[in-house]
């Protein structure tokens, strides 16, 4: 099956999120035959290329997040000249809480096409690394910034079935990790992930109270966590389903209020999930008791 074509189109490159060695072989091409690369910060790119051994030939422009709505038709002009315009941002895959979305987005609207170069990812490493469920999981972005805001947001969030995945600064951790175990409990199976991929990478384990405690204790005796953190966080369990004996009691009360048993019972039973026959004969026990 032959490759994508790249020619007259927009690639998003994925950048190694700290391991140099993890830049692919597709990423280095690409960097070095480019006819524009937009990225997010031009001097990480230099040296990235600089450690990688690779030439960058084309023109390279600074794509971020103040300019990328105003400067996305003018990288979306050389691809309709037939160029390749490649996006990279300082680590990790463009669009995904970085710079990007505007551009794909407006190359739809344009008809022009995208094609992505993908690799490592800091949501995907820490999620692998957490020993939390795979199956299914949500990425939220940075937590907001302000204690109340966070309070709420996270307050929403509280019932999410799915593994959370969030990004935080390190002068923010220890704040975050107390408002996480008061949203969501403190014996909710969560990790902290930092620097993954570099020479210090990190990965503390246990529940969202234990960890706040952890964090909030190196943090006052010298040792703060820094660097770049991805915080993972156990979905809400789910929720036991009633039994039988704790659905009697309201079938009853719907009942002495006048509506039919055998109304109620259905209505209850097919609610709660449990049988009709099971449900009516623990009613009719009840009331004869």
């Amino acid at each position: 099956m032959s490759a994508v074509p790249e020619a007259g189109s927009v690639v998003l490159a994925a950048t190694p999120i700290g391991n140099v060695e993890d830049a692919s072989p597709r990423l280095l091409r690409l960097l070095a035959d480019a006819d524009l690369v937009a990225a997010e910060d031009t001097r990480r790119l230099h040296a990235l290329a600089a450690r990688a051994g690779v030439a960058v030939t084309g023109r390279v422009v600074s794509y971020h997040e103040h300019n990328e709505r105003d400067r996305a038709d003018d990288l979306l002009d050389v691809v309709a000249d037939g160029g390749t315009v490649v996006v990279v941002t300082d680590a990790g895959m463009p669009a995904v809480s970085d710079p990007g979305f505007r551009l794909v987005a407006r190359a739809v609207e344009r008809g022009l096409p995208v094609t992505a170069a993908p690799g490592p990812s800091a949501v995907l490493t820490a999620l692998a690394l957490s020993g939390l469920a795979t199956d299914r999981f949500t990425f939220d972005g940075f937590v907001p910034r302000k204690a109340g805001d966070r309070a709420r947001w996270l307050s929403a969030l509280t019932a999410e079935p799915r593994t959370m995945v969030f990004f935080e600064a390190p002068h923010r951790i220890v704040e975050t990790l107390a408002a996480m175990a008061e949203a969501f409990g403190p014996d909710r199976p969560a990790a902290v992930c930092r620097e993954l991929t570099k020479v210090y990478e990190e990965v503390l384990r246990g529940t969202v109270g234990e960890l706040a405690d952890t964090v909030a204790d190196r943090s006052a005796t010298g040792d703060a966590l820094r660097g770049e953190i991805c915080v993972v966080v156990g979905g809400a369990p789910a929720a036991a389903a009633p039994s039988v004996a704790d659905l009697v009691g309201e079938v009853l009360t719907r009942v002495a209020d006048g509506e039919r048993l055998k109304t109620v019972v259905a209505d209850v039973a097919t609610t709660a999930g449990v049988a009709k026959r099971d449900l009516y004969a623990a009613a009719l026990a009840a009331r004869q008791a």
